[in-house]
């Protein structure tokens, strides 16, 4: 099955996003070109043992630092302490830490829970390297708060969670991929968890999950987001350098069944290019879609707004894919990729965020593999306007309506004059090489001829003649000349 709109001029071949597995359903590219479906089965299947191992080496590790700590305060207080003494410390330590745990939990001491943070603020653990912002503290306070209302549920979730943390710290040398396949096992965990033992309803293992993605998401983003061990940094120029080359694109070319001339459309269109854009400022991959998902709102109230009936499917796609060209946002292909790894999948294969999802990995798939055929254009004109020799918004601004916004007027006034200037800017620069070719050839010929001349007739430079002394002067070398005459003075 292919979608081809001959209508819109968008031609997607979906045989290529059907399932890997050949279950006829179509695959999801952040799922790897799994469905839904398979894409549980093959998870299930290749993480069980993965879950189990990763939750022994948390367990050991804890173990481990537990140790560590306690033969450090051995070796600390030897010489000071008794043997009874240091034991009846070790013990109060022990007995003060599960306190603390406790009165996070505690319905009844919310002054408790105060003092409670402080004193692990001061006591971090000494394997995590704790340089938390603003935003990192505001997170950890309002998960805190989250799971006070849990109880007993609350206090293992958050053992759990920082468990996983301190295995985290230690698997930064692993690969991205690893590291997801790590976060999305605890993901998967934690849920069978509270619906098996903790016997907690969907909706609010939802909530849960929600929560505990956005507090390790917050401590982790800075290690995991575009690490520099992939290529994601490349593919964001990449794509952005494409992008630029596009910026010729019009809505007629794709279809887009938008009337940016109406104010309300031009506000919607504003606003989703301001979604997608600020996408990039935030750290939790829930909040990412959020983005997406109201970007993909404000097109739908565009699309309804224009057409004055609800949007379809097959409007919203060639929309999309005009916003993501309009807007060009940062860091693309590491949003994207992030999200995938690292979103909490219940998310990705259910619920509306999903399907936006889905239709912007299209989009850019679709920008990464536009060509002349996809726009209705020839070959020779797609050149053209990719080379930036013509641009099509020349045709077009001679058929301005009078109510016509005069700033857009004279915005692609602009346009056509930057392109007309580009256009004499190379006519010159070819002349001007072609003349600097003349003068060189010209210059070969003069200096051709002139050694022709120079081999034919070679110049003999004569040493010049000695000059001839004054016949007055006194000259030892003409003695045979007559003396000088001599005044004759007659009388008479």
């Amino acid at each position: 099955m292919s979608l081809k709109s001959e209508r819109r001029g968008i031609h997607v071949d979906q045989s290529e996003l059907l399932c890997k597995k050949g279950c006829g359903y179509y695959g999801n590219p952040a799922w790897h070109g799994f469905c839904s479906k398979c894409w549980r089965e093959e998870y299930h299947k290749a993480r069980q043992k993965q879950i189990q191992e990763d939750w022994e080496l948390a367990e050991r590790l804890q173990r481990e630092e537990e140790e560590a700590f306690a033969s450090s305060q051995s070796s600390q207080g030897a010489q000071s302490l008794t043997f009874s003494k240091f034991e009846e410390k070790k013990t109060n330590e022990k007995t003060r830490k599960v306190t603390t745990v406790k009165k996070f939990f505690s319905a009844s001491s919310r002054v408790g829970s105060k003092k409670a943070e402080i004193q692990e603020a001061k006591a971090p653990s000494p394997s995590i390297n704790r340089q938390t912002s603003i935003e990192t503290d505001r997170v950890s306070k309002e998960f805190i708060e989250f799971l006070k209302t849990f109880h007993k549920t609350g206090q293992e979730i958050y053992k759990q969670t920082k468990l996983f943390l301190e295995a985290m710290h230690y698997k930064r040398d692993l690969s991205i991929e690893e590291q997801s396949e790590c976060t999305q096992d605890f993901y998967q965990n934690v849920a069978e968890r509270m619906q098996t033992r903790g016997k907690v309803s969907p909706e609010r293992v939802e909530k849960i999950m929600d929560q505990i993605e956005k507090y390790i998401m917050t401590r982790l983003y800075k290690y995991v987001f575009c690490p520099e061990t992939t290529d994601d940094e490349k593919k964001d120029l990449a794509i952005q350098k494409r992008i630029r080359a596009l910026h010729w694109v019009t809505p007629q070319m794709l279809c887009v069944p938008v009337n940016e001339e109406i104010p309300e459309v031009s506000d919607m269109v504003v606003k989703a290019i301001t979604d997608i854009i600020e996408m990039d400022s935030k750290r939790v991959p829930r909040d990412k879609l959020a983005c997406i998902t109201k970007c993909s709102k404000h097109i739908f109230n565009a699309i309804k707004i224009t057409k004055n009936e609800p949007a379809s499917a097959d409007d919203f796609l060639p929309t999309l894919i005009y916003i993501v060209l309009k807007g060009n946002p940062p860091r693309l292909q590491s949003n994207i990729q992030y999200i995938t790894r690292f979103c909490n999948p219940s998310r990705l294969m259910t619920g509306e965020d999903g399907y936006y999802f889905t239709n912007l990995c299209c989009a850019v798939a679709f920008i990464e593999k536009l060509d002349a055929q996809s726009l209705n254009l020839s070959q020779e004109d797609f050149d053209r306007y990719m080379s930036g020799q013509t641009s099509p918004r020349k045709q077009e601004s001679e058929n301005w309506s009078p109510d016509a916004c005069l700033g857009v007027k004279q915005m692609y006034k602009n346009l056509d004059l930057l392109s007309q200037l580009n256009e004499r800017q190379e006519r010159i620069m070819n002349e001007a090489k072609k003349l600097e070719k003349d003068l060189i050839d010209w210059t070969d010929g003069i200096a051709k001829k002139v050694q022709d001349i120079v081999e034919k007739c070679p110049l003999e430079i004569k040493p010049p003649n000695q000059s001839l002394a004054a016949i007055d002067s006194e000259n030892v070398e003409n003695d045979k000349l007559p003396p000088p005459l001599q005044p004759q003075v007659y009388a008479g």
